[in-house]
């Protein structure tokens, strides 16, 4: 397949495509900000909720590029929401109501792409504010797809394999009407797993009448699943922080990495890791976390968790919490649990040289600020993590085609993919003299807007 676009390597961005209105005034209209379901908080605090840094962001991006306040709004706004309610009956006859989401962010250069995320604290901002990142990152790897994201608030954890089953089969059902393979196509994300896109799948398909694999991605290869999918966003992690580190001259043997969160990512991350020769020193995952000065015995450590469920109570290690993995004297950190966890405190206290964003938007924007003053280097989440998107479509285009692609085709067009998008942010960042973040933003921003611009307004 072609390799993305390096058009953002050499263009400098305050040359890129503009709209022929007036762009001086670069100060977003109401429309550019949603309304918040969140409560906003004390008066004068900073809003460090997810919705605000995807917003923040944005907003550098358009300010960069120079782009008016009526574009900034388009890019702004969300082209789809939808809440639904999701009736369960649980399996001691009770009913329950919870509510889902499903937010279309952008859906110029292609039909939308996300995740389903199922957890206590899911809410519509926090959907915004994935669908939104999804569009960049689908635009920085260079896929054509738009950004969604999708989301029901429930503790996976309190119910059982059935009840979940039943959940998402009526949450698929009540967001039919705007999900299919040319129109918003599915994939795992926290509290969901590939079980559950085969339940997504199969209800749209006997509702359609027909077997329609591509309505989902992250399935078992059973029913259409590719293979590399399950560690693919690991991959492009340990691809970019390769990169990375390689722009200073050091390779992964002869660094020190930590990786906050054991899950889908962060598990397969810190074994790939040890297995580039770098030296795993702590891990953590939503019960605690663990730690070894001289380097953790990965396998020994995946057997255990294979064994109990969680990194705690590893024999061959001393405990240790968030904040102390997050602050640990190592060189590499992989933040790959939730939104977040690097705000202004604790980014003034991460000892790491490079920061590689192995979860979704894990430094606020006062983060941000803080590790830029601070030297840091940090390539963020909406190329870090993007691998799992860039296998994704590959399955799509295999469920497509109904052709299936060996794992070293896969591995190999994820690599040229990851390194291609990594290495044109990156010469965009050096030319410009700007953050990795910045660059990123500015290649994906563009490329939406430039797609907005191509197509027109209708009416």
């Amino acid at each position: 397949m072609d390799h993305p676009s390096t058009d953002g390597a050499t263009t400098p961005p305050h040359t890129a495509a503009r709209p022929a209105a007036d762009h001086a005034d670069p100060v977003p209209t109401e429309a550019a900000r949603p309304t918040t379901d969140r409560d906003p908080g004390p008066a004068g605090a900073v809003d460090t909720s997810p919705l605000a840094t995807a917003q923040s962001q944005l907003a550098r991006a358009v300010d960069i590029l120079g782009y008016d306040a009526g574009l900034h709004a388009m890019l702004a706004t969300p082209r789809r929401e939808m809440r639904v309610a999701v009736p369960l009956r649980r399996d001691d006859g009770r009913t329950e109501v919870f509510t889902g989401y499903r937010v279309q962010h952008n859906i110029s250069r292609g039909p939308g792409k996300g995740g389903l995320r199922y957890a206590a604290g899911v809410d519509l901002d926090e959907v915004r504010a994935l669908a939104m990142w999804m569009t960049w990152k689908c635009a920085v790897v260079d896929v054509p797809y738009g950004g969604a994201k999708g989301g029901v608030t429930i503790d996976p954890h309190a119910h059982s394999r059935a009840e979940l089953e039943r959940v998402t089969r009526r949450y698929t059902s009540e967001i039919m009407p705007i999900i299919g393979p040319e129109r918003d196509i599915m994939a795992p994300d926290i509290g969901t797993d590939e079980q559950t896109m085969a339940w997504v799948m199969d209800t749209y398909s006997v509702n359609r009448g027909f077997t329609i694999p591509a309505v989902t991605t992250g399935k078992p290869l059973a029913v259409g699943g590719s293979l590399g999918r399950a560690t693919a966003t690991s991959q492009g992690v340990v691809h970019t922080a390769r990169a990375a580190l390689a722009r200073d001259g050091v390779h992964l043997r002869e660094v020190t990495a930590a990786v906050q969160g054991f899950g889908k990512v962060g598990s397969h991350a810190a074994r790939l890791l040890h297995e580039a020769g770098a030296r795993v020193l702590a891990v953590s995952d939503a019960h605690g976390g663990v730690h070894r000065g001289d380097g953790l015995d990965l396998p020994a450590l995946l057997a255990h968790v294979a064994r109990t469920g969680t990194v705690v109570g590893f024999a061959d290690a001393d405990p240790i919490d968030n904040h102390g993995l997050l602050t640990l004297d190592v060189d590499l950190l992989v933040p790959a649990a939730v939104e977040g966890v690097l705000d202004g405190d604790t980014a003034g206290q991460v000892k790491a040289r490079w920061v590689v964003e192995g979860a979704n938007g894990p430094t606020t924007s006062e983060g941000d600020r803080v590790l830029t003053e601070r030297g840091v280097v940090v390539v963020p989440d909406i190329l870090a993590n993007a691998g799992g998107v860039v296998v994704s479509y590959f399955e799509w285009v295999q469920a497509n085609q109904a052709y299936w692609w060996t794992a070293q085709e896969i591995d190999e067009r994820l690599e040229q993919q990851m390194l291609a998008s990594h290495d044109a942010v990156a010469s965009l960042a050096r030319a410009e003299g700007i953050t990795l973040r910045d660059a990123a933003l500015t290649i994906g921003v563009r490329r939406v807007a430039e797609a907005h611009q191509i197509r027109g307004l209708y009416p």
